[in-house]
């Protein structure tokens, strides 16, 4: 008798599930709205072209189109592996990559602490506009100013080092000096705009952890360290999760202004290496099989990351 109730019982029981969560929708059906356009712009330009994919494994004709192309396998994988730009191309990538994470990521968080610390509001929020602008400047223009402040004949930094006595650095055509410069420029140019995150997130803190941590005798570092990071702990650990699923992605445009033939050796990463084969070299499927391949390692790579922070403890989440 037991046994032929349990059944009934599931299914009362799913079915006021479903009711509660359509009332819960019916309830919220404005702020579910809002959802309609993300949703419709990852459906058409996310998640339609990944039916593309298919090229990679063929031998693209324009005039025959993607279906009637003859299919080729792995052959563009295989080629991939065994050549050895590949492998100049992956280390640029990942050193970049690598770089970026340990200038560019905690260097806002840095920055944050340091102005939720200033107590004049208005010195604080005349800062904080300063330091978010250059978010705002298009890597056209901001590689035309790093072009200009570098220049061995007329740029800033070079009447500089003339003033110090030494010979004038060709900054953009030597290698040693690449990716110093990108980093540098992507840490100026970012570093402000990841500190409204984390002041936001800075803002839900409970104001009588710092009271207690005050009463307690705790100084204002102390506080910091033991009030203020824990407190955006959640925070710090998603946006690193996304960093690491992107680590393969370096942005075309900063590195594509920026470099030449004589620091592709340092330069050259995955999407201006997808960018001469693809389009300028015209060889579309091998092309599509470098971005399977990088999409596929940035999977693998926010899986392993997601998995490692909870392994820290499930009180981040």
């Amino acid at each position: 008798m037991q046994a032929s109730t349990e059944p009934i019982i599931s299914a009362q029981h799913q079915a006021r599930r479903k009711n509660t969560v359509l009332n819960y929708v019916l309830q919220n059906k404005w702020l579910y709205l809002f959802l309609v356009p993300g949703f419709l712009y990852l459906l058409v330009f996310k998640y339609i072209p990944m039916l593309g994919l298919v090229i990679a494994f063929k031998e693209l004709s324009l005039v025959k189109g993607i279906m009637a192309s003859p299919w080729v396998g792995l052959e563009h994988f295989q080629y991939l592996f065994e050549s050895q730009e590949f492998y100049k191309v992956l280390r640029n990538s990942l050193l970049l990559s690598l770089y970026q994470l340990l200038w560019a990521f905690p260097a806002p968080i840095v920055l944050a602490l340091m102005l939720n610390e200033v107590r004049h509001m208005l010195f604080k929020r005349v800062s904080q506009t300063i330091l978010y602008l250059p978010h705002f400047i298009s890597w056209v223009v901001l590689a035309g100013m790093i072009i200009n402040f570098l220049s061995p004949s007329t740029g800033l930094v070079n009447h500089i080092v003339e003033a110090l006595g030494m010979k004038p650095i060709h900054f953009l055509i030597e290698p040693d000096y690449f990716r110093t410069i990108l980093v540098s420029a992507e840490v100026w140019k970012g570093v402000g705009w990841g500190t409204i995150i984390y002041l936001a997130a800075m803002t839900g803190i409970d104001p009588t952890r710092y009271e207690s941590a005050k009463i307690d005798g705790a100084n204002r570092f102390q506080q910091i360290w033991y009030v203020t990071l824990p407190g955006i702990t959640t925070t710090i650990v998603v946006l690193l999760i996304l960093q690491v699923g992107v680590i393969l992605d370096n942005g075309f445009e900063q590195v594509f202004l920026l470099y030449n033939p004589m620091t592709y050796s340092v330069a050259d990463v995955f999407e201006t290496y997808t960018y001469r084969i693809g389009l300028i070299d015209g060889r579309l499927s091998f092309a599509a099989a470098v971005g399977l391949f990088k999409s596929l390692v940035g999977l693998v790579l926010i899986l392993i990351a997601n998995r490692i922070a909870r392994s820290f403890g499930n009180q981040i989440w």
